[in-house]
């Protein structure tokens, strides 16, 4: 999604509501695009705030936006446990740091904006998860040790760039392998990833 020579500051609007952490974040992301915040103050949900992201999903459908970090991802988890058919969409956590803080509201508008238009696309895409975007089928761990993402010395940050690249959060092996399959990324086009990321 390209903002057509538009101003770098033009916020992206999104017809459906995103959920995020806290209000720093709510107000980081606010920065970024136009749309229904919903922030969930961390782990503790309120009957009240279910409500609302309940209603939210059924009007207009959720993108979830956490913090990089530990507690983000079993937010995340809580989440789409209840809402399977929300949109993900993922920082990096080098791009949500400040002062040893590792939070979206960290992240620079463009960043914010990154991220969502990558959930954006893949959701639009209509990608089926069971089924692979081109002939190669799915990754498991035998074709990331083969592509130097496990297994191996420098896999970690082979695969956090490649993570990167495909806007998919990063993860360990096992957590890419089951963001992969979810996001309906075939070997091939991972394939093509990491050999893209060797001629940069």
């Amino acid at each position: 999604m390209k903002e057509n020579g538009q101003s770098p500051k033009t916020k992206l609007k999104l017809s459906r509501a995103l959920v995020v952490e806290g209000r720093d974040d709510a107000a980081a992301v606010s920065r970024a695009a136009e749309a229904l915040i919903i922030p969930t103050h961390g782990f503790g949900i309120t009957a009240e705030t279910w409500e609302v992201i309940a209603k939210a999903d059924k009007e207009k459908g959720l993108v979830i936006l956490t913090d990089p970090d530990h507690a983000g991802e079993q937010i995340r988890r809580m989440l789409t446990e209840r809402f399977p058919d929300a949109l993900q969409a993922y920082i990096a956590r080098d791009e949500a740091l400040a002062a040893g803080d590792i939070g979206v509201e960290n992240a620079e508008p463009d960043v914010i904006r990154e991220a969502l238009e990558k959930a954006l696309s893949r959701g639009a895409g209509g990608a089926d998860p069971s089924e692979g975007r081109d002939s190669g089928g799915f990754a498991g761990m035998s074709e990331l040790r083969e592509l130097g993402l496990a297994g191996c010395e420098g896999a970690a940050a082979r695969r956090a760039a490649v993570c990167r690249r495909l806007g998919i959060g990063y993860g360990n092996a096992s957590a890419m392998i089951k963001r992969l399959r979810g996001f309906g990324i075939g070997t091939d086009e991972l394939r093509e990833e990491v050999e893209k990321g060797g001629k940069e």
